[in-house]
């Protein structure tokens, strides 16, 4: 009976699991496919993608309403923020002087920000975008999985899937710097998985000041 209840529980989590990354996939397809995208506004969608996300996980994911905030974690988040630009920034200069699509693709990416102000898109992704994605993927995702099939692969599923949904964007460099992202975050979750409201702080400083306040240009 226990044995039986186990595989049970094992398979409604996954299940949620599985769901939790098809959603994902769809939304952020729909944001980003180029059959989509032009009739949706992105930052509207983003938000509302985001905020889906999260509160799927923390409707399933009791670990998540267990979570801690420490004054640390603000100060942690602020260096891993710093830091993971600093990567973003040397990538840039490697990837421009490599490859002639960089960046025009980067460009790209940026362009997504026109039209919409400057305040109104630091709000959003301090408070909405950044901290939803990395409540959803490392605190959801990469946590549940870690409990199921070990932090390893569930450090190597959750990248892959985190890039992945950037795919329908035709854009390789928004892919990459989603995979670098992800390496890091989740290497950091990996090592130390009681870092999460850290990880939240830097995802949401790094969001603004890569697109806002100090774009990589």
């Amino acid at each position: 009976v226990v044995d039986g209840f186990i595989c049970f529980s094992t398979l409604v989590l996954m299940k949620k699991i599985v769901l939790a990354l098809v959603l994902a996939a769809v939304l952020w397809g729909i944001m980003f496919s180029p059959l989509t995208a032009p009739h949706v506004p992105f930052w509207g969608m983003m938000a509302a993608s985001a905020c889906v996300l999260a509160v799927f996980a923390f409707v399933v994911s009791p670990d998540l309403r267990r979570m801690r905030w420490r004054v640390g974690d603000c100060f942690a988040g602020i260096a891993i923020a710093v830091g993971l630009w600093g990567v973003f920034w040397v990538g840039d200069q490697v990837s421009s002087r490599l490859f002639d699509f960089a960046r025009p693709q980067v460009d790209l990416i940026y362009g997504m920000k026109e039209g919409v102000p400057a305040g109104l898109l630091s709000v959003l992704l301090l408070f909405l975008i950044g901290p939803a994605e990395e409540l959803f993927w490392r605190g959801y995702v990469q946590g549940t999985l870690s409990q199921r099939w070990g932090a390893n692969a569930a450090f190597v599923v959750t990248v892959l899937a985190y890039a992945l949904v950037h795919v329908p964007s035709c854009n390789f460099m928004l892919v990459m710097a989603a995979g670098v992202a992800g390496v890091v975050w989740g290497g950091l979750y990996r090592l130390f998985p009681r870092w999460l409201a850290a990880l939240v702080v830097s995802h949401a400083l790094w969001d603004a000041a890569v697109f806002v306040w100090f774009p990589i240009l």
